[in-house]
């Protein structure tokens, strides 16, 4: 017992790898995806240099489409374990937008409890969230790539330079994502160090109790 309670396994390796590879092929994308706007600015302002990947447009493309395969292929590797461990259904359901509010409001208040191996409210609407935003990226992105062979695809956005507008909010919205994704981090930095040893100590029962009074 003292060893079970010294730490739980909080995040399985396969959680941890698909995390941190997909940090590596966002900002990638992210990064060498600027650099592509800024050949074509859909809007009156570019990206600083020192913000973009890949040096020259070619350069930024190839870029792109290599962190897009691995983004894709890891994205698919998460899923697959997600569904068929039900990791998915535990850590992201049930979301309520009274225990988001209710989270949110606690947040800012620097008085959000956390308890190891749990989201809450607030981190799982945000990692849904990103996960419609994802699907959101590769059909607009497709729709881009190939408007001619994804004609219907391209339609559905309302043609090209407006789909080149949804990919350009999905990504604003993915990078505010991030930005949040690090302040939670920021507020609660013991969460950190077990996305890389997958381990954590366990709450006090303290915690737990209050957590139980504010969910009351």
């Amino acid at each position: 017992m003292p060893q079970s309670q010294a730490s739980l396994i909080v995040h399985p390796l396969v959680v941890r790898l698909t995390h941190w590879t997909n940090a590596f092929a966002m900002v990638c994308m992210v990064m060498s995806g600027w650099a592509i706007y800024n050949a074509s600015p859909i809007f009156p302002f570019r990206f600083p240099a020192w913000a973009t990947l890949g040096g020259w447009l070619g350069g930024s493309i190839a870029w792109h489409f290599a962190a897009m395969w691995l983004l894709c292929a890891n994205a698919l590797l998460y899923l697959a374990y997600g569904v068929a461990s039900g990791h998915l259904h535990r850590k992201l359901l049930p979301v309520r937008p009274g225990d988001v509010a209710r989270d949110a409001a606690l947040a800012l208040r620097f008085r959000l409890p956390h308890q190891p191996g749990r989201y809450n409210a607030v981190q799982r609407a945000l990692y849904l969230l990103v996960l419609l935003l994802g699907v959101l990226l590769v059909a607009s992105g497709l729709s881009i790539w190939k408007p001619v062979q994804f004609c219907w695809l391209s339609a559905l956005f309302g043609g090209f330079d407006f789909a080149r507008r949804v990919h350009f909010v999905a990504m604003a919205g993915v990078v505010g994502f991030l930005v949040v994704h690090l302040l939670l981090v920021l507020l609660v930095p013991r969460t950190l160090p077990p996305m890389f040893t997958g381990r954590a100590r366990p709450s006090a029962p303290r915690i737990d109790q209050a957590s139980e009074r504010t969910r009351a």
